[in-house]
């Protein structure tokens, strides 16, 4: 989530949890997201570089601040870093629900939502409900019922045990409002080409 600064367009940005293990997911979470090292991108201690622009760290943090707002929690971060350009700290939001722009919109900067659920089909539910669908991933220690989750996911990429990313050997593209077509691989290159038709009667 936080590699590039969050701003990767198939980087996790909500996680969705069931409460049996949220309490444990969000504490360990929250304890990597603070040993994140905000820095110069050119320094190797750096883990966490600015974002591209000014401007995109104001929105982000309006995102975040609004989703307070609505009762969202704060658990690390979520304050713009003072002295810096477009610095914007790791950070983690609880008690996510919608309604809220970091449920219902792309934070596109190092922030995660985590989104408590009570079971698979309430996990699979809130997956879908949303207006994106470039990519998911499900984190599970039975294989066979992760895949069956990942083909009910409304997505263009659904990835098990796995974080998504792109390979040259495997079509990539979204659905939804994160687009339609594909690149990469034998769909990629028919999206190039122009198909003739001749029809001889």
């Amino acid at each position: 989530r936080f590699d590039n600064s969050g701003q990767t367009c198939i980087a996790a940005k909500r996680f969705i949890v069931v409460d049996a293990v949220a309490d444990e997911f969000t504490h360990r979470f929250v304890e990597a997201a603070g040993q994140r090292q905000y820095g110069d991108p050119n320094e190797r201690a750096t883990t966490l570089a600015p974002l591209a622009r000014a401007d995109l760290r104001d929105e982000l943090h309006k995102q975040v601040q609004a989703s307070v707002a609505k009762g969202a929690r704060i658990l690390v971060g979520g304050e713009p870093i003072a002295g810096s350009h477009a610095g914007y700290p790791a950070t983690v939001l609880d008690q996510v629900g919608p309604g809220m722009p970091a449920y219902d919109e792309e934070l596109f900067g190092p922030v995660a939502a985590v989104i408590r659920v009570k079971d698979e089909a309430e996990a699979l539910r809130v997956a879908n409900d949303t207006r994106f669908g470039l990519g998911g991933s499900v984190w599970t220690g039975d294989v066979v019922r992760g895949e069956r989750f990942a083909q009910r996911m409304e997505c263009g990429a659904a990835f098990v045990n796995a974080i998504v990313k792109s390979d040259a050997r495997l079509p990539f593209g979204g659905s939804k409002e994160s687009g339609f077509g594909r690149e990469l691989a034998d769909h990629g290159i028919h999206e190039f080409m122009n198909i003739k038709t001749v029809y001889v009667a």
